[in-house]
């Protein structure tokens, strides 16, 4: 099995862990703006976020896209779109550890400029 690794580093000391056992704690927290403004830097890189379920289509190409939004960004930067094979409903406050995709093309119309995938969902209080 091929499992991403990725580099922990504390106190100096570097060590490697597997992408899918990393903690909210060990990734680095952003908002929804912050995502589309660092996109670019982003890519190819683990986050987490934080926000509230605003839409839910289950069951699409095997993963389910939830549309999030945290109160930050402005028209066309205040949205964020999650696959994860979890889901919530809207109005769900949530807690996402995911990948940042850009220019991701599903096929059959599903193309995105942005897009969180392999997210891991917790409900938050």
């Amino acid at each position: 099995m091929n499992k991403k690794l990725i580099a922990v580093v504390f106190a100096g000391i570097v060590t490697f862990a597997p992408v899918s056992q990393l903690q909210a704690a060990d990734l680095p927290v952003k908002t929804v703006e912050q995502v589309f403004a660092q996109q670019a830097e982003l890519s190819g890189k683990h986050i987490h976020i934080s926000g509230e379920v605003v839409k839910v289509n289950n069951g699409i190409m095997g993963k389910n896209f939830l549309h999030i939004q945290d109160g930050t960004g402005k028209e066309g930067s205040n949205n964020i779109i999650i696959t994860s094979q979890q889901t919530a409903q809207v109005g769900d406050k949530i807690d996402v550890d995911a990948l940042v995709t850009t220019n991701r093309d599903f096929g059959m119309g599903y193309n995105y400029a942005l897009i969180l995938e392999e997210a891991k969902i917790s409900l938050t209080d």
